[in-house]
């Protein structure tokens, strides 16, 4: 510039904005909550949302007892997404936070307390040791509240839900004795998951696999003479005496064995040992009966090698229907006759032939699939025993085993099926024995193993008519299960619909009962003397019931198990000694499965018709809260009470691998908000594919500020050249270039894609469209082009158009974005719109008119970017290669082969999109140095410099600078100066 040419830097209008580049995030964001609490945020949207069609997420309880995982974090901020895109699309969207504050956990804790001064649990009075529990939990809501709220999400934080409050104990005990009242509980005597370390029933959500090294064994079950009066022919005879050999990875059921089971289309064989080696348990002349598919690896494990044994002949299915078995401990000496009863021995459509040796052993008080045979079969009263205690002790009085553990008291191999085995190598009884890892079920509170035990539990019937009336989706609770997941629900991803109804389909009944101390009691009577099978076991009686529901109301469930209880609401009404009180606590499933009865149908802030519209969990909650909730609800009001289920898989770290505190791959919420934010959280959730496992580490967070930065960077773009725009600078959209009008097609395009998006919970999918747009489409192409004409045009019609669509950009954009980056977008809107009472999220997303759809208009505009490229990769080149420093420099000649494309581009000031001083375009042949793009067929480009004088005002060169009033500036430059 010369001497004597003015300074025009502060002619043009320059961006101007105090937003800041550098976020600050984690010191900013506790402003925001500080402001939102302060002007009560969501009971005002509360207000304003009166009248609109009401949206229902409800709140899948969290466990108050820890801090939050960072699957804690995914799902919280999941729902606040959409709990927020649903109200700014014009919905009345309530979101009620909860919390599960009963059960286990909780009590372990205490427990733990007790023993470590050396206290028995046992031996402190129940209410107390109750208010204990509640104090813990209460103690963890408040930490577990603050971290939520910390996350930036919204709700009701003032009045959450607990399961312990008095108003929820009493519902809970009410929907309880609908159960008791229309018949579907009942008392019975099934194995079920036990804890021996827990001493409790669990459920299977309350269960979680891990591998886990069991003993093996091979064990001989002596053919005695057929079954008298069977007609067995003289053909059986070489068959006493011989073998049937069972394998079992559970030493310590073999006691409890009653019976032995075989398939009935498997080829078996007698197969007899012929030689042996000397550490093999068989001996020269055995005989055993075994499937020929599984009968080599048997032999294998008894160390008997080919050439060692023969099969003699086949054994068929309906030799083996005419035969005895003898346990392996019968006669014992010291077995006091325990085991010389004949064991059944039939048919069974549970044996495989995959694995063992084609027959199973039988101990129905420790098999499901054992237990259902004999029940079906009326035989339970001949097979069922009672050898393992609530601690996994065998009962004392049992010979050889008395006062032997399954487990010890830290969860770990206990003395049982060594002893066992012992036992049954002394009476010859083993054939082999080894060791397998295999996947276990294991208690996910105490981490030990679990056992199947046969105990008397409370169960609801799922196959029962209800008979209440309700009967539009079924007449059982399994019924209606099944009917409201295909006909009522909508399951997102749809493969949460197969893995719920796969589960309801082959479940058994429900075990409601828990032999613990914190929670919800069975609220029932027994009477005394009669059996579970009589009529009159149970007491039914609505003022007792009424009794019952006001104490919980007034004092909780404590009432319960207070001095006096049974004489307080039986009342006058019936003989005290007459009757039992019940002191079994509800599966805590049974509350948190409740829980659409005192939050959606209960509260003024609940649910108009009670149901939910989005219960949103991990995938583990098919077997957790969806599936107790279906079937709590399907008992008590005939169907589901949820219309929509969205399911996220589970957090891993970078690698995949989950996460542990032992290996130390763990994420913490809290560690990441202090570095980089919680809306960093946010937007690794917005880009996360939910419905799958998510992997997060320190990379992945890198990248996700990264992609944060860029959008700021937007944001910071849009708000520093909309200073001092007003309604008097705004331009209808006819009146608009063509380049505006097609920003206008793609919001509309774009306000779709969000709506549709954010319908139907497809956050990433509306995230990366919203984010290519931003970065891609506005500030590599409209707002690099548009910077010209903002920053040197006087008050044009363009720049004034331009400013029009960048505000219709700025309202959209924060409203879109608001859902995800809750802190940003607010602190982008006060920026604009400062205000005390003023909040982004108050706002909802504007509408959109669909006349600014336009496809010829985008179809011409395809191809003029199309071109583009071509151009600006051209120039890049040239920039590589130090020819020219800015593309101003320019002035390429651009060969377009089609004469339509030609024309089109003719139709547009192609020097401006291409950011170049001059352009030409030309239907001349390209030349062979002119630069093409292997993609962009038929448009070749040769550089050549632009010719005149540099502007210096807008740093155009062109042929006229320097032939105006004002010194050094184009004509453009000249008049905006003028």
């Amino acid at each position: 510039m010369c001497a004597e040419t003015p300074d025009y830097k502060d002619t043009l209008n320059l961006p101007q904005t105090d937003f800041p580049m550098r976020a600050g995030l984690p010191k900013r964001e506790p402003e925001w909550l500080e402001r939102w609490n302060r002007i009560g945020i969501y009971d005002r949207l509360r207000d304003k949302a009166e009248g609109r069609a009401p949206f229902t997420l409800h709140d899948g309880p969290p466990y108050a007892n820890g801090h939050l995982h960072i699957g804690h974090a995914l799902n919280k901020i999941l729902k606040d997404m959409v709990v927020r895109s649903q109200q700014m699309m014009g919905k009345d969207a309530r979101y009620i936070p909860g919390w599960d504050c009963h059960g286990l956990p909780i009590e372990w804790k205490i427990e733990e307390q007790y023993r470590a001064k050396g206290q028995n649990k046992d031996d402190v009075n129940i209410v107390d040791f109750r208010q204990e529990c509640r104090k813990f939990a209460e103690g963890w809501i408040d930490i577990q509240r603050d971290e939520f709220k910390r996350l930036g999400v919204t709700g009701k934080w003032s009045k959450p839900y607990l399961t312990m409050d008095f108003r929820a104990e009493r519902i809970i005990a009410e929907e309880f004795q609908k159960f008791l009242m229309t018949g579907t509980l009942y008392q019975g005597s099934k194995p079920v998951m036990w804890s021996p370390i827990e001493q409790t029933a669990l459920a299977e959500a309350e269960v979680e696999y891990h591998d886990k090294e069991s003993f093996t064994i091979w064990v001989k079950f002596k053919v005695v003479d057929p079954v008298a009066g069977s007609g067995a022919k003289l053909q059986n005879r070489d068959l006493v005496g011989a073998y049937v050999v069972i394998w079992t990875t559970t030493p310590w059921t073999i006691p409890s064995n009653k019976a032995v089971v075989y398939g009935e289309n498997f080829a078996y064989g007698l197969y007899e040992v012929t030689g042996t080696p000397d550490e093999s348990w068989a001996n020269v002349g055995d005989r055993f009966i075994l499937a020929d598919k599984l009968a080599g690896d048997v032999m294998t494990r008894a160390r008997l090698e080919d050439g060692m044994y023969v099969r003699v002949r086949d054994v068929t299915a309906d030799e083996l229907s005419t035969l005895s078995l003898q346990h392996p401990l019968a006669g014992a000496e010291g077995g006091n006759g325990e085991w010389d009863d004949l064991r059944d021995f039939r048919a069974a459509d549970f044996v495989t032939d995959e694995e063992g040796t084609g027959f199973v052993h039988c101990a129905p008080s420790h098999g499901m699939e054992e237990y259902e045979l004999y029940r079906d079969l009326g035989m339970l009263e001949q097979v069922i025993t009672y050898n393992v205690l609530d601690d996994g002790s065998f009962r004392p009085d049992l010979p050889f085993f008395g006062g032997k553990y399954i487990l010890n008291r830290k969860g770990k191999e206990g003395d049982a099926n060594k002893a066992v085995i012992d036992k049954l190598i002394e009476v010859g009884g083993l054939l082999a024995r080894g060791k397998i890892k295999h996947s276990y079920p294991h208690s996910w509170r105490s981490k030990a193993p679990v056992i199947y035990r046969n105990t008397p539990q409370w169960f609801a019937a799922i196959d029962r008519p209800i008979g209440d009336g309700q009967d539009d989706y079924g007449t059982t609770i399994r019924e209606r299960a099944l009917n409201s997941i295909d006909q009522l629900v909508t399951w997102t991803p749809k493969t949460g619909r197969n893995r719920l109804y796969s589960m309801i389909e082959a479940r058994p009944d429900w075990v409601l009962s828990r032999q613990r101390a914190w929670g919800v009691p069975l609220t029932c009577f027994t009477k005394v003397g009669a059996l579970p099978t009589d009529a009159d076991y149970l007491l039914r009686d609505e003022a007792v019931n009424a009794r019952i529901l006001e104490a919980f109301e007034a004092e909780g469930a404590d009432a319960w198990y207070k001095d006096g209880a049974k004489e307080r609401f039986l009342g006058n009404d019936y003989s005290h000694d007459d009757w039992n009180k019940v002191d079994d606590i509800l599966d805590v499933w049974f509350d948190s499965g409740s829980t659409h009865a005192f939050v959606l149908r209960d509260r003024e802030d609940g649910s108009e018709d009670g149901m939910a519209d989005l219960y949103l969990e991990g995938t583990d909650q098919h077997r957790g809260w969806f599936h107790s909730s279906m079937l709590q609800a399907c008992g008590t009001i005939g169907h589901a009470p949820y219309r929509g289920v969205l399911t996220h898989g589970f957090t891993l770290d970078a690698k995949g691998v989950k996460m542990s505190k032992s290996i130390g791959n763990t994420i913490v919420p809290e560690e990441v908000v202090k570095q980089y934010g919680a809306d960093i959280l946010r937007l690794w959730v917005a880009q996360t594919d939910y419905t799958n496992d998510q992997r997060i580490g320190p990379e992945i967070l890198k990248g996700t500020a990264d992609s944060y930065r860029r959008l700021r960077n937007t944001m910071r773009f849009l708000l520093g050249a909309l200073a001092h725009f007003d309604e008097s600078d705004r331009v209808d959209p006819a009146d608009m270039p063509e380049l505006e009008r097609w920003v206008l097609h793609r919001l509309a395009e774009l306000d779709h894609r969000v709506r549709t998006g954010y319908a139907a919970y497809d956050f990433q999918g509306v995230f990366q469209a919203l984010f290519t747009f931003a970065t891609v489409e506005l500030s590599a192409f409209y707002f690099d082009i548009r910077k010209d004409a903002l920053y040197t045009d006087g008050d044009t019609p363009r720049r004034r158009a331009a400013r029009t669509v960048l505000d219709i950009l700025f309202h959209r954009l924060t409203t879109w974005l608001a859902p995800v980056l809750v802190f940003t977008m607010e602190e982008v809107w006060l920026e604009r719109f400062p205000g005390e009472d003023n909040s982004l999220h108050l706002m909802d997303i504007p509408d959109t008119p669909a006349d600014w759809l336009d496809e010829p208009l985008a179809a011409k505009w395809a191809q003029v970017r199309q071109a583009r490229r071509v151009v600006t990769a051209a120039l890049e080149v040239q920039r590589t290669d130090k020819v020219i420093g800015a593309s101003l420099e320019a002035a390429p000649v651009v060969h377009v082969r089609d004469p339509e494309l030609l024309a089109l581009l003719k139709t547009v000031v192609f020097e401006d999109v291409c950011i170049t001083s001059d352009i030409s375009l030309t239907a001349d042949p390209s030349p062979t140095e002119a630069f093409r793009l292997p993609e962009v067929d038929g448009i070749g480009v040769v550089f050549e410099p632009a010719e005149g004088e540099k502007c210096q005002r807008c740093w155009k060169i062109l042929p006229d600078v320097g032939h105006h009033a004002h010194p050094g500036t184009c004509a453009r430059c000249n008049d905006a100066l003028s």
